[in-house]
Parts: C-alpha cells; sequence; structure tokens
C-alpha cells in the first residue's frame, strides 16, 4: 500500500495555532489538530493510511486550511469520541493536505520548479534615473564613495551631473518600454539627487507633458539626504506629488555617527528642521525614512520612535549596511542576530497597534506581509533588471540604481534601448535555480538569494547567494509569518487591503 509522506513546507505557530507555510507554492494555511498531526507524523518519515490511523489514535479534531491570501477553507469532520481521531477525520485531513501538496504519495517524484524566463520584451515599470552621482556629504559607509565603490564616481567617464537632453532622452526611454503599461514609474536618485533639482524640475515638467500626450501618466519619487531642501524645493515636491525618502539614521549621536559633511560635521542639525518643515507642508503623499543600520550598538525602537513621533515620518525602513566584512561599520553575524531580536520587538509592536486599528509605521514587516499574502514566490530576488533599471548620469543604462555607470553591469543605452541580449543572458544566470545553496531553504520564495548589490560587494559576484545572512533572513521571515498568522485570526480585514492593492494592479 502506498504511503504519504510531507512534501517541502515550514511549520509555525502564531495566535495559539498551528500554521504551515508551503513553501513550492508560498501558501499558508491554518491548521487544526487533526491536519497538524498528519502532517508533522508525515515529516518524520512515510507512513501508509493504516498506519497514520495507529499513529495519531489521540488526535481529537478535523482539518481546517486557511490559504494563502487569507481565504479560508472548511473541510471539517465531527470526532467519533474524544481523544480518537475518526476515519472520516483522518480521510478528510489527508484528502486536503494532498490537494494543496503539502503531502504526497512517497513513491511519486517529486515535481521540480521549471526555470521560467520572463519573455522579452518585459514592460518597464519603475526607471531610476541618476541625475547627479555627487553628493554633498561623506557618509562613512557609503557603498558608491567608500572603499566598496564600483564606479568611480569623481575621475570617471560618466559626467557628475546629467544634462537635461539625457534626462529627456531618459523620459522617451521610459515611456517607450514602459509599453502597455499606463503608469510609469521614475525615481530619481543620486549622489544627492537635489544637487541636480533644476534638471529635475524640468524633467518632471517634460514627463508629464509627454506622458499625457501618448495616453500615461507618470509618478514620482526620489530620495535625498535633505540637506538641500529649501522652502522653494519643498513647495515643488508638495505641489507636484512627488514621493519622498529622506536618508537618516536617528536622533543626533546616530545621524552624526556616519551622516557627516566633508569636514566630519554631523549633518543632523541641519536637516531636522528641514524634514519637518517638508512633513509640514508636503501631505499628499506619505513621508518615508530609511535608516542604515551598522555594526556597535543598535536601538531599532528608538530611533523608530524618534523618527515617527518626534520628527513625524509616516513610515521607517531599516536596512543593514552593505559592505565588504573588513570594514569596521559591517555588521557580524552576532550583530545580525541583534538586529533580528529588535526587528521581531518592533514587528510585534506593529501587530498590536494593527490589531487595535492604529497606524504604524514599520515598512520592513507591512511589505513582507503584502508578498505573504499575494504568495509571492521570487524566481529572482527583486525587479533590477526586470521591471526596474537604473540609468547613469550618461545616459547608460544598468541593472539598478547601484550600478549605475558599471560597464559590467550596463543594459543599453536611452538612446539605442535595452540591450536583450545582455537582459537575457543576466537573467539565465541569475535564476533562483541556479543557485544550490538556496534549493534547500524553506524562506527562498521571497529571498530568491538576496540583493544583486550585496552579493557583489560582499563576494564579487552577482550571482552569489548572500549566504552570510541567510539565518537572519529566515529568522525574519518567521517573524513575518508570525505577525500574518496573527493578523489572519485578530484583524483579517488588515490583509485584506492587500487583495484590494492586487485588483488595483490588475485593472491599472
Amino acid at each position: 500500500m502506498s504511503a504519504w509522506v510531507a512534501r517541502e513546507h515550514h511549520r509555525f505557530e502564531a495566535a495559539g495555532k498551528p500554521f504551515v507555510y508551503l513553501v513550492p507554492s508560498a501558501a499558508i494555511f491554518a491548521l487544526d489538530d487533526a491536519a497538524d498531526s498528519v502532517l508533522r507524523t508525515l515529516s518524520t518519515k512515510p507512513h501508509t493510511r493504516e498506519e497514520l490511523a495507529m499513529a495519531l489514535g489521540g488526535a481529537s479534531s478535523a482539518p481546517t486550511t486557511a490559504g494563502g491570501g487569507g481565504r479560508t477553507l472548511d473541510v471539517g469532520a465531527e470526532l467519533a469520541r474524544p481523544g480518537a481521531l475518526d476515519p472520516n477525520a483522518l480521510d478528510a485531513a489527508i484528502a486536503e493536505l494532498s490537494r494543496v501538496q503539502a503531502i504526497g504519495i512517497a513513491a511519486a517524484p517529486v515535481a521540480s520548479t521549471p526555470k521560467v524566463i520572463p519573455l522579452a520584451p518585459f514592460p518597464l515599470t519603475t526607471m531610476v534615473l541618476n541625475v547627479t552621482n555627487q553628493c554633498n556629504l561623506s557618509c562613512t559607509y557609503c557603498y558608491e564613495y567608500g572603499e566598496d565603490k564600483i564606479v568611480d564616481t569623481e575621475n570617471g567617464k560618466q559626467p557628475k551631473f546629467m544634462s537635461e537632453e539625457t534626462a529627456r532622452e531618459s523620459v522617451e526611454f521610459m515611456l517607450k518600454e514602459s509599453g502597455a503599461n499606463k503608469v510609469a514609474h521614475i525615481t530619481f536618485f543620486g549622489g544627492e539627487t537635489l544637487l541636480n533639482f533644476p534638471v529635475l524640475r524640468k524633467t518632471i515638467t517634460y514627463a508629464r507633458r509627454r506622458a499625457a500626450e501618448v495616453g500615461k501618466d507618470v509618478d514620482f519619487s526620489l530620495t535625498t539626504n535633505a540637506t538641500l531642501l529649501k522652502p522653494e524645493i519643498i513647495e515643488f515636491l508638495a505641489e507636484e506629488r512627488v514621493g519622498v525618502t529622506i536618508s537618516i539614521d536617528g536622533p543626533k549621536e546616530m545621524q552624526d555617527k556616519f551622516r557627516v559633511f566633508q569636514n566630519g560635521t554631523g549633518s543632523y542639525d541641519l536637516v531636522a528642521p528641514k524634514i519637518k518643515e517638508l512633513l509640514r507642508r508636503h501631505r499628499s503623499r506619505p513621508i518615508g525614512a530609511r535608516v542604515t543600520l551598522t555594526s556597535g550598538k543598535m536601538d531599532v525602537k528608538r530611533i523608530y520612535q524618534h523618527l515617527t513621533e518626534e520628527m513625524g515620518f509616516w513610515e521607517v525602513g531599516f536596512a543593514p549596511v552593505t559592505t565588504s566584512p573588513t570594514r569596521a561599520h559591517a555588521i557580524s553575524d552576532g550583530g545580525y542576530d541583534e538586529m533580528l531580536g529588535q526587528f521581531r520587538d518592533l514587528a510585534f509592536d506593529f501587530l498590536e497597534a494593527t490589531v487595535a486599528g492604529r497606524h504604524h509605521g514599520f515598512s520592513n514587516v507591512k511589505e513582507t506581509l503584502e508578498e505573504l499574502h499575494k504568495g509571492v514566490s521570487k524566481a529572482f530576488p527583486c525587479g533590477a533588471g526586470l521591471g526596474l533599471l537604473g540609468v547613469a548620469t550618461d545616459g547608460d543604462v544598468a541593472l539598478c540604481h547601484r550600478f549605475a555607470g558599471s560597464d559590467s553591469h550596463k543594459f543599453g543605452t536611452v538612446r539605442d534601448g535595452v540591450d536583450r541580449s545582455a537582459q537575457q543572458a543576466f537573467l539565465e544566470q541569475h535564476h533562483i535555480a541556479n543557485k544550490t545553496d538556496c534549493s534547500v531553504c524553506w524562506a527562498r520564495p521571497l529571498c530568491s538569494g538576496g540583493c544583486y548589490h550585496e552579493a557583489h560587494t560582499r563576494y564579487g559576484d552577482t550571482t552569489h547567494a548572500n549566504l552570510h545572512y541567510c539565518n537572519w533572513i529566515r529568522g525574519w521571515t518567521e517573524v513575518c509569518l508570525q505577525v500574518y498568522g496573527e493578523l489572519s485570526e485578530r484583524n483579517p480585514a488588515f490583509l485584506a487591503q492587500f487583495d484590494d492593492e492586487e485588483m488595483k494592479e490588475l485593472v491599472s
């Protein structure tokens, strides 16, 4: 008689209930005792149906599964007697777990995930326009200007500032490469983006006019260190509804540790009043903060509270520094453990606030919850090289903004278009199927090996999986799964908003 065996999954608990994350499908299911008992028993070794019945004589309930996307399917059955699993309940649990491919016949071959490469031309959704590669700060940990830099922005071939002509050519490139998409996204980046504000301003005006002529809309955003936020710039950003992300590391002593001017002077006292004025005036879109975490003492919750409660940011996102492991500010293995613990604490603050119907701006957890809810399973870690491309100051098109100006990561030019052969070769080389280290990791649907730039900096190879933070990724995914499970029981309406966003994307 055929034996059943558990397929690849990750079990976790939330809201006093067992859940399972099915790795191949990236679906999440809530299990009651019967389904959980069957799955746990089959995780130890294969069992026939009769062996399961003998092993689970003490099970007490039938399976209820809540599918990915927050959907619930009830296949419950009444039990014959307390303390014993009714045969109908066992059969229902086996049938349902088999249907969702949580278990399978042991002798049956496990279907391999096909290596699917998106068809070219893949529509461009976001163009990151590096309007300058210069900066007025000299942040110690900066990947663009420190020892980890990929491109020589001081003596290299690229101009230090993008010209109006190149910016207009970039807009035409964006509109053409966006294909049938009705909305194109342009993100202005640097260096310090606002050093080239005149070109940024004219580009927005030009892009709005040209997009209207071809029946599209353009959404604009930028990242800035806030040092150049003059009243007229703030007014422009507010009137044009430009999304703004501020790079800031927290209270004064944290900000001034690394985010300094060339003479070593800290930047907090200069940027704090400018940021508060931006937040006061610019209310058409939420303003977010982006924090870089480094070695040494971390205080994620204090940073978050300062930036939201004292500064007034709507949301805050944290990212570990990207740097060679030999740098003093690089995060060690112990540092990743510390960061995970602090992320966990803030994530559960997010949970309790959300259950109570209050806004909480920890963007890291919200973004992961959305991916979990939508059942995201990535063949590539991000949209770089696909729906997102970076443009250097001379109009060269790169994998993303972090590689802008690098000949080794060039995907064409805004004048000649995307080099499809280079793009296709990149996708072939970087598919998750090629990262053998990731093949047995249950967190791979969300990670897919991690950031290309991080891999290049750490290992000198964008195809390399970021093995130095595997435990961190698994730990953080576990935290987010727990938060997701809690919300599915305590505030499912919050998760339903991601269904709405999905529908907006489908009809936009």
